[in-house]
């Protein structure tokens, strides 16, 4: 089983910034991508950036230039910089990941409780 605990989210001003967290417990598993997703009320869930084992990214268009991904693998952490937040950037977030058993082959897939990230205009 992985557990995946977030921290980071608040409130926020636009144009500020905040830094999400999320750290995996995942000791009998090898940690393969790692991504941000979010939903806001009323809409579906949405990829905003991910980042594989070897640390390449990809972003939703919409955070590109503002939103930065990054991860320890050292300490099964990944986390999300947001700079220039817009009140649209409003949303509860969501960590994932995606994992291999370290004696097995089957990928699992598991989320985060979410945080949730308000700002205000």
């Amino acid at each position: 089983q992985v557990q995946l605990v977030e921290s980071g989210g608040g409130l926020v001003q636009a144009g500020g910034s905040l830094r999400l967290s999320c750290a995996a417990s995942a000791r009998m598993f090898s940690i393969n991508t790692m991504a941000w997703y979010r939903q806001a009320p009323g809409e579906q869930r949405e990829l905003v950036a991910g980042i594989t084992s070897s640390g390449s990214t990809n972003y939703a268009d919409s955070v590109k230039g503002r939103f930065t991904i990054s991860r320890d693998n050292a300490k099964n952490t990944v986390y999300l910089q947001m700079n220039s937040l817009k009140p649209e950037d409003t949303a509860a977030y969501y960590c994932y990941t995606e994992v291999v058993p370290r004696f097995g082959s089957v990928v699992a897939e598991y989320w985060g409780q979410g945080t949730q990230v308000t700002v205000s205009s």
